[in-house]
């Protein structure tokens, strides 16, 4: 028989939120997939287990895969993890279990912490929908054109942020969502100087500038997605634009154009352009 590859979620911070199962999946596997071996060695000898452990990260997961698959097949138990989390959310590990999937292996999730979803149970924003960004990029101008994209979203959006590039994030979040939008730092979750705390977002802008004990650790940002109606009124603002372009262009230049002047999707952009071009025939 195949053995199972399980997904293990670990701390983010307090060691006391390991779960009996994970310590005991951890303990019978035959090893463990670890992002970094020496972060994971230090949680292991903490709990007292000795299974070993193999090093798959952003840069040689390619490569590893097919050798823990064939070692799957082979009947051995394998263990995922990362740093502190959920595997997989905004960390490596996609491609081992979409390879274990497609080589019939049995997946087992094995739950626990998860920063973005803990941020969203203390934020007080609503919480029936939201959309998980992870990491905005690097570049100014890439992230610009992100949250361009995001401005009329209605769902609640959860990001996480390098300390290093928090204070130019949030203020390119308030000047791209609007100062008033609400928000909430959630930084170093379940750790000693944990941080909770719902503002706006010109508010933070201020908060994190002026003390810089905000611009270190981990940090996950839940912001309040735009009211319902922006939707519309940004609708129909884009439907006018369309149809300006359609006077003078074919419907993919249309769209190409449009989703380079307003930041939204070129496929969704598409197809709202065909359908105002049927209308006005």
């Amino acid at each position: 028989m195949t053995g199972i590859l399980y997904v293990v979620a670990t701390p983010i911070g307090n060691l006391d939120d390991i779960s009996t199962r994970a310590i005991h999946v951890l303990s019978q596997v035959t090893r463990i997939a670890a992002e970094d071996t020496r972060h994971s060695a230090r949680l292991l000898q903490h709990l007292g287990i000795n299974t070993p452990l193999v090093s798959v990260h952003d840069h040689n997961e390619a490569g590893q895969v097919q050798r823990l698959i064939a070692q799957l097949v082979a009947g051995e138990d394998l263990a995922l993890i990362s740093d502190a989390g959920t595997p997989l959310i905004s960390d490596p590990g996609y491609r081992l279990v979409a390879a274990a999937h497609q080589a019939n292996i049995k997946v087992v999730p094995v739950v626990g912490a998860c920063a973005a979803i803990a941020a969203l149970s203390a934020a007080g924003l609503p919480s029936d929908r939201f959309s998980f960004e992870g990491f905005l990029a690097a570049k100014a101008s890439q992230r610009q054109t992100q949250l361009k994209a995001l401005a009329n979203e209605s769902r609640t959006l959860i990001f996480y942020e390098a300390p290093h590039r928090i204070l130019e994030c949030v203020q390119d979040m308030a000047a791209i969502f609007g100062a008033d939008r609400r928000v909430v730092l959630a930084r170093e979750l379940t750790k000693t100087f944990e941080t909770i705390k719902q503002m706006t977002l010109a508010e933070l802008c201020e908060f994190v500038e002026s003390d810089t004990n905000q611009q270190r650790g981990e940090i996950v940002l839940v912001v309040e997605g735009a009211p319902e109606d922006s939707g519309l009124m940004a609708q129909q603002e884009l439907d006018a634009l369309l149809l300006k372009l359609l006077k003078h262009l074919p419907v993919k230049a249309t769209a190409q154009l449009a989703a380079e002047l307003t930041g939204h999707k070129k496929n969704a952009l598409y197809d709202r352009a065909l359908e105002l071009q049927k209308e006005s025939l």
